[in-house]
């Protein structure tokens, strides 16, 4: 599908070449030609742009599934090492206190990385700040060609 679009795209634009070179035909025609070919190149690259978002998404979908999964045995996995550690513990003091301080250091941990984690969230920006940049001088650009 992508080679098809690349393939319709170049196709697009040659005929844009073509279309603008002097000829038989009219200006108006010319014009016309151009015009309708700037929309099909676009139109191709918006298809491109479409088809390659749903790869990307596709394959991040895919590592997210097996990220989870392997999240699921990890919290499994520490679970047990947790229960050990309180049968360690189990053995030297009452079992209920092994379980209290066990569950106190997990607890310890869990607080310092979400503590961690919550600041770098507030450092952190989901604004595509490259991309507006980007569309900005795009946008100034075309009014400079424009106007």
């Amino acid at each position: 599908m992508k080679e098809r679009l690349i393939h319709n795209n170049e196709h697009a634009a040659a005929a844009f070449d073509e279309a603008a070179q002097p000829g038989s035909r009219g200006i108006s025609r010319i014009l016309q030609e151009i015009v309708g070919h700037v929309a099909e190149i676009i139109r191709s690259e918006l298809q491109l742009a479409r088809t390659e978002a749903r790869q990307e998404i596709t394959q991040v979908a895919n590592a997210g599934i097996s990220l989870l999964v392997g999240i699921v045995f990890g919290l499994f996995a520490l679970g047990f090492v947790l229960l050990g550690a309180v049968y360690a513990l189990g053995s030297t003091m009452p079992a209920w206190l092994a379980a209290v301080i066990v569950g106190a250091a997990s607890g310890t941990a869990a607080l310092i990385f979400l503590s961690i984690g919550r600041t770098k969230m507030k450092k952190s920006s989901l604004k595509p700040d490259i991309t507006n940049r980007s569309l900005q001088e795009n946008a100034t650009w075309m009014k400079k060609r424009t106007g």
